[in-house]
């Protein structure tokens, strides 16, 4: 099982490990702990460098398979062995582009939600920009930027950034802590992680975020699209 370190350490650009397994088919390595984020939730994972004896592996994909992390590795060199001690770098400016990112995306859907009551249906982000869809019937000019100043509004606010991992039990007795239409969470999770953007939004979430609302910048609604009947697209951009 890897020590998935971002959880509780979003600010973790360098970290110290051991390779537990190696898939040489795969070019994929194990560690017993990891600050890489592996994806998930709509946030892309991280990439880095692994440096291991002297050799610097490039990081190019990060994937976590049942209880594991597995870090793809590029390049040519020979694969590390099992044992070996490893440390991993973060592509930082990337990874904190995608903290802001969704971050910026926890304020919008907290925001929604609180003037409108509508339920995310899906999301996607990429560093500084990224897509949310909701419950809505109709969107109009109008709306759009009423919710982009609200948006922007609350990152003014500095907010703080609360991350908390809570039995599932307690979790679930918070009102609304799953914000999209289908619940993302197995039954067979027991601890659900939080994130709290306090006196905003508290919702069930596995990635990682800024401390606090004024560190993401400005938030730009760009577009906004129909995708059915009462699902409509909203698209940001973090400047």
């Amino acid at each position: 099982m890897t020590e998935l370190l971002y959880q509780t350490d979003a600010y973790l650009k360098e970290f110290s490990a051991t390779i537990t397994f190696v898939d040489a088919e795969t070019r994929a390595v194990v560690l017993d702990r990891s600050a890489f984020y592996p994806g998930g939730g709509g946030q892309p994972c991280d990439f880095g460098t692994l440096e291991v004896a002297g050799i610097s592996y490039p990081v190019e994909k990060v994937k976590k398979q049942g209880d594991d992390v597995h870090h793809f590795l590029g390049g040519s060199a020979e694969l590390p062995v099992p044992g070996s001690a490893a440390t991993g770098m973060l592509d930082w400016a990337r990874r904190h582009n995608l903290m802001r990112t969704h971050t910026a995306m926890h304020i919008l859907c907290g925001t929604v939600f609180r003037d409108y009551g509508a339920k995310v249906t899906g999301g996607d982000m990429d560093p500084l920009k990224g897509r949310m869809d909701f419950e809505f019937e109709t969107m109009r000019g109008e709306l759009v930027r009423n919710i982009e100043a609200a948006v922007n509004l609350e990152v003014g606010e500095a907010r703080d950034i609360r991350v908390k991992i809570l039995p599932r039990e307690e979790a679930f007795q918070i009102p609304d802590l799953i914000r999209t239409k289908i619940s993302l969470l197995p039954e067979g999770i027991l601890q659900v992680r939080t994130v709290e953007i306090v006196g905003l939004d508290l919702q069930a979430d596995g990635g990682t975020h800024v401390m606090n609302t004024s560190e993401v910048g400005k938030v730009k609604v760009v577009d906004y699209k129909s995708k059915g009947a009462i699902n409509k697209r909203i698209y940001l951009e973090i400047q």
